[in-house]
C-alpha cells in the first residue's frame, strides 16, 4: 500500500538541505508520495528508511533516462491515465529512423535535417530528440560505423536496434559515450540481450507478442537485475497498437501490475510507408501513451505539427502557458523604433509578435510578468495596471536601448493610460488597437 507524504516525511532526515532540489524535506516527501521524485535524490536517508520507502516511493511507471550529447530526456514516470487528473510530466521522445541499408548520402541528409528541426516557442526549444539506428544486414562493422556517424553529426539520444547480440554490442561500444538504449530483447534472445544490457549498464527495449508473453519477458529481465526497460508490445496495426498502449498504461496505474510498469516505444515507421499516415499514427501515440515514437520521415511540415501537439498535451492544464518577462526584439529594432508592451501570456505574445513581424516595422516588445494572464484578465486582476507597467518600463532596460519615448499599450487596457502618463511624464502613451489583426496598419501609420 502506498505511503502518504506525512508517513514518508517521518522517515526522512529532516535536514532541509535542499540537495534533492526541493526546498524542504516535507516537499520532498510529498513529491515521493505523488511519484514526482525518486528516493535516490536524498543523500542522507538511512538504510533502514531506504528499505521501507523504496517500494512505496517508486512511481508505478519507472522513469527511464535517455542521454543526449548535452542533457538528459526522461520517459515514463507518469502517475495518471488522464492529464486533467493531475498532469503529464515527461513528454514523448520523437525519434528519427536511419538504417544500415541506406546510402551514406541519404543518411547524411537525414541527420542534417534532424539537426535543423529546432523551433523556439513559448520560451521552449521544440525538437525531435532521438535517432533510432536499425541493423538491416547483420554487418557489425557497418552498424558500429553508423552509430559513430550519428554520434559525430548529431546531439541526439540513440536507440540501437538489431536482432544479433554481436552487432548490437558493436554499436553500443561505438556509441557508449551517449549511453544508448538497446533493442530489441525478445523471448528468444532475452538471455544474451539481457546480459549485454547488464554488462554495459544500459536500458533495454523488451518486445513480445501478447500480454502474457510480454509480462513474462519483463519479469525475466528484471530478475536478471535490469531496472531500466522500455516496452514494445509488438503490434504494427493501429487499432491493436493503440489498445496495447492503453492496457500497458492502465495495468501499473490502476492494478499495480509491475511487469508493465515501464514506458513504451511505438513505431509508426514500421506501420506505413505513407508519410502522412505515419504522422497521424505518431500523433495518436503521442496522445496515448508512447514514451518514444519512431518515425521515418523527418520533413519539417510533418515533424512541426507533432512537436506542437506534444507541447499541448504535456503542458500542465492547471498552469497558464507563459514566456519570460523582458525585452523582445521583433525584426531589427534601433533606438528610434516603436516600443509596445503586453502581458506574458504565451498566446498573447505569439499573436502580437506575429502581427508586428507581419507589419515589417521593427519594434521593441516589452513583456511584463502578469503570471500568465491575458491583457483583459490581467487588467481586471490588477496585474497590468498603470503603476505596474510604469515600474516595469523603468526597470526592464528599454531606456538604454530606445531613444523614443512613445509607449504603445493594448487597446483593451486603455483605462491605464492616465495612470501611465502620470507615472511616465516623459513618455507619450499611445493606445493600440484592440484586435491584433489591426496592429500592422497601426504601426505603419505611426
Amino acid at each position: 500500500m502506498a505511503l502518504t507524504g506525512i508517513e514518508i516525511f517521518k522517515m526522512l532526515p529532516k535536514t532541509n538541505c535542499k540537495e534533492c532540489a526541493l526546498p524542504t524535506c516535507l516537499a520532498f516527501a510529498m513529491a515521493l508520495a505523488s511519484g514526482k521524485a525518486e528516493l535516490a535524490a536524498c543523500p542522507y536517508v538511512s538504510d533502514e528508511a531506504k528499505e521501507k520507502l523504496a517500494a512505496a516511493s517508486a512511481p508505478p511507471i519507472r522513469p527511464v533516462k535517455l542521454a543526449m550529447k548535452e542533457g538528459v530526456k526522461t520517459i515514463g514516470g507518469e502517475t495518471v491515465m488522464f492529464r486533467h487528473e493531475k498532469t503529464f510530466f515527461n513528454p514523448t521522445v520523437i525519434a528519427g529512423l536511419v538504417t544500415t541499408a541506406a546510402a551514406d548520402a541519404e543518411v547524411d541528409a537525414k541527420l542534417d535535417q534532424f539537426m535543423k528541426l529546432q523551433y523556439d516557442r513559448v520560451g521552449l526549444l521544440l525538437r525531435p530528440e532521438m535517432i533510432a539506428i536499425k541493423d538491416a544486414n547483420g554487418d557489425a562493422g557497418k552498424f558500429a560505423a553508423l552509430a559513430k556517424k550519428v554520434m559525430d553529426k548529431t546531439d541526439a539520444a540513440i536507440l540501437l536496434c538489431s536482432d544479433k547480440a554481436d552487432v548490437l554490442k558493436a554499436g553500443a561500444e561505438a556509441a557508449k559515450e551517449r549511453k544508448p538504449l538497446l533493442g530489441v530483447a525478445t523471448p528468444d534472445n532475452a538471455d544474451a540481450f539481457g546480459a549485454l544490457a547488464k554488462e554495459m549498464g544500459l536500458a533495454l527495449v523488451a518486445k513480445a507478442d501478447g500480454y502474457d508473453a510480454l509480462a513474462e519477458l519483463t519479469t525475466k529481465l528484471t530478475g536478471m537485475g535490469l531496472k531500466d526497460l522500455v516496452i514494445d508490445a509488438g503490434a504494427r496495426a493501429l487499432k491493436q497498437a493503440l489498445q496495447d498502449q492503453v492496457v500497458i498504461r492502465r495495468a501499473p496505474l490502476t492494478a499495480g501490475f509491475k511487469p508493465f510498469g515501464f514506458p513504451t516505444i511505438t513505431c509508426p515507421a514500421e506501420m506505413t510507408d505513407d508519410p502522412m499516415m505515419e504522422k497521424l499514427y505518431a500523433a495518436v501515440f503521442i496522445a496515448k501513451y508512447g514514451g518514444i515514437v519512431v518515425v521515418n520521415d523527418l520533413s519539417a511540415d510533418g515533424i512541426f505539427p507533432l512537436l506542437l501537439s506534444r507541447l499541448n498535451i504535456f503542458t500542465d492544464p492547471q498552469k497558464p502557458m507563459i514566456i519570460s518577462p523582458g525585452i523582445y526584439e521583433i525584426g531589427t529594432p534601433g533606438p528610434d523604433s516603436p516600443v509596445a508592451v503586453t502581458t506574458n501570456f504565451a498566446l498573447t505574445y505569439f499573436i502580437v509578435s506575429g502581427e508586428i513581424e507581419a507589419s515589417k516595422v521593427s519594434s521593441w516588445l516589452l513583456i511584463q510578468d502578469t503570471e500568465g494572464l491575458s491583457v483583459m484578465t490581467a487588467w481586471a486582476a490588477g496585474k497590468f495596471s498603470g503603476d505596474s507597467v510604469a515600474m516595469f518600463v523603468k526597470k526592464c532596460g528599454i531606456l538604454d536601448k530606445a531613444k523614443t519615448r512613445t509607449l504603445i499599450i493594448p487597446g483593451y487596457a486603455a483605462g491605464i493610460s492616465g495612470d501611465l502618463e502620470e507615472e511616465l511624464p516623459d513618455w507619450k502613451i499611445l493606445i493600440g488597437p484592440r484586435e491584433a489583426s489591426h496592429i500592422p496598419a497601426f504601426l505603419k501609420s505611426l
